[in-house]
């Protein structure tokens, strides 16, 4: 199971993320080592539309968690546009 802490929730949508897409990234994403301990996942999205007024064909997020238990708690995301 996968949850979001509430900082990572108020990001979504300063980001572009989507709940379900952070959920995508955990489930199926390339895990890589990061800061504190934790773990973090990449995956990338056919985007083809606008962010912040340019076009964009792909999106890319970067979901940081760590392990509760069975569960992922994600801790934030940051999201680029390519």
């Amino acid at each position: 199971m996968v949850r979001l802490h509430p900082h990572a929730k108020e990001r979504l949508a300063e980001r572009g993320a989507t709940e379900q897409e952070v959920t995508a990234t955990i489930e199926g994403g390339e895990p890589f080592p990061a800061k504190f301990g934790r773990t973090g996942f990449r995956r990338n999205f056919a985007f083809t539309a606008l962010w912040r007024g340019k076009q964009y064909a792909t999106k890319q997020i970067e979901a940081y968690a760590t392990k509760e238990t069975d569960d992922w708690l994600v801790i934030t995301i940051v999201t680029r546009y390519f």
